[in-house]
């Protein structure tokens, strides 16, 4: 740490110069500031540089360096990990970046780095066009992107990566530069899966796609009704249809006006249809969903961006998830996903996922450091409770999803959806023959590992 002198008058400098934001500890707002999604994690950053532009990141990014300091960077704070945020460290805050240009003529969109998948969605919408966003409007779009990308959409248009036409990066000694397929190709190679490696993302473009209808069947099942409406729902999506989307979740049954209400706050296995389309189609292809005995559902045409709502948790809730991608969905993987179940904290905001790939991500560009594209399944216990109380059994319910779908599992992972799992399970994200690549890459705009708050790629 530098000497208290030198290190007060660069934070004098820096609160002077900066356009958006300066909080240190005991400022009014720092705690707020300081709060990330998931309430497990409680870290206490030196500084926290709330960013206007590009030339607010090159100012942080550089008074960080010249004082030693670890950098974490914040884009939605939706880490489960919490890896928008570290002790004693400056934070490079991006949310007040979140202007969103959309370019109908040339079908792309330049979302800035501190975006959300709201300010995206709501942008795109008005003019029939999307790219594959996550599952929930809170998440935050840079982070999302690099690090693959998987939501409702990526059956039809591929994963979010697959999208990425350009970033804006401010590499770790403060240079902005731009990353295309023809300006630092081998970075924006890179960048299609190795997450926040390489420096800030100020921006990234992304190719847009017509959407001019989307349409879901919402139904809800008595659970002992789960592994039928599993089983029915693997075998809708075998029939390869790229437009079919959506998830099996086993949750708290929520209150809404199509939940009757001795449902309310029970263990309920909800099945999720996205189509691209309109509800006439949906209707057609979900008939044999529909055909089964379910205690309620919705079945409509809605704009996608409130479909990305859906799922919204509250911020401040304890987090913990995570994610196993397996080679096939056998009656004995669905009866041991459909039997864990009633383990899961009830009432609670977790979600016990399993959707499907295929389509245009199993056809997406194979070059990429993704390495869980050709796995057909995802399990996800997504843990999301507001009681600590609930700590030990939440953790035990997610390790024990992943446990009982380990025997099909590919060994692939996403690493967006998981924590600290260990170096095996960041090079298992990577793929073993793109780590060294990868490695190349970082030594060259990053020798010496500043941006190590993320699923870390060491300098080769």
């Amino acid at each position: 740490m530098p000497p208290l002198s030198k290190a007060g008058a660069a934070l004098a400098a820096l609160r002077a110069r900066l356009e958006g934001e300066v909080f240190a500890p005991g400022d009014a707002g720092y705690d707020e500031a300081r709060a990330v999604s998931n309430a497990l994690i409680d870290r206490r950053p030196a500084v926290i540089a709330q960013c206007a532009g590009e030339v607010d990141v090159i100012r942080a990014v550089r008074f960080a360096r010249d004082l030693d300091l670890k950098i974490a960077v914040r884009g939605g704070g939706h880490s489960v990990a919490g890896m928008a945020v570290n002790d004693n460290g400056v934070v490079v805050d991006l949310r007040r970046m979140h202007r969103v240009a959309v370019h109908p003529e040339s079908a792309s969109v330049r979302v800035e780095g501190g975006a959300v998948m709201s300010h995206l969605d709501r942008a795109t919408e008005p003019h029939g066009l999307a790219t594959t966003g996550g599952r929930v409007s809170t998440t935050g779009v840079a982070g999302f992107v690099l690090g693959g990308g998987t939501g409702w959409l990526d059956r039809s248009f591929g994963l979010a990566v697959d999208n990425l036409l350009g970033v804006e990066l401010v590499t770790a000694d403060g240079t902005p530069l731009l990353a295309t397929a023809e300006e630092n190709p081998e970075l924006f190679w890179a960048l299609h899966g190795g997450g926040g490696n390489f420096g800030v993302a100020t921006s990234l473009t992304l190719r847009l796609h017509q959407l001019p209808e989307f349409s879901i069947a919402l139904l809800m099942f008595l659970p002992d009704r789960g592994p039928e409406a599993v089983r029915t729902y693997r075998d809708l999506l075998a029939s390869g249809a790229p437009e079919l989307g959506g998830a099996v979740l086993y949750l708290t049954g929520p209150r809404a006006p199509f939940v009757p209400g001795h449902l309310v706050g029970r263990l309920l296995c909800g099945v999720l249809v996205t189509y691209v389309g309109g509800e006439e189609g949906l209707r057609k292809r979900a008939q044999p969903l529909l055909a089964l005995p379910h205690e309620c559902e919705v079945v409509s045409a809605m704009p996608y961006a409130d479909v990305q709502c859906m799922l919204d948790s509250p911020p401040g809730l304890r987090n913990h998830w995570s994610v196993e991608y397996v080679r096939a969905l056998p009656d004995e993987l669905v009866d041991a996903f459909c039997a864990r179940a009633p383990s899961m904290p009830v009432p609670s905001a977790c979600q016990q996922m399993l959707f499907p790939q295929g389509g245009a991500i199993a056809s997406g560009p194979a070059e990429y450091p993704v390495a869980f594209r050709d796995a057909p399944w995802a399990v996800h216990p997504f843990g999301v409770w507001a009681d600590p109380a609930d700590d030990e059994r939440a953790l035990r319910w997610v390790t024990d999803v992943r446990a009982d779908a380990r025997p099909w599992s590919t060994g692939a992972v996403y690493l967006n959806l998981i924590g600290d799992e260990g170096r095996d399970r960041v090079v298992a994200g990577l793929g073993t023959e793109h780590l060294n690549r990868l490695a190349r890459v970082k030594r060259q705009y990053d020798p010496d590992n500043v941006f190590r708050y993320n699923h870390n790629i060491l300098p080769a």
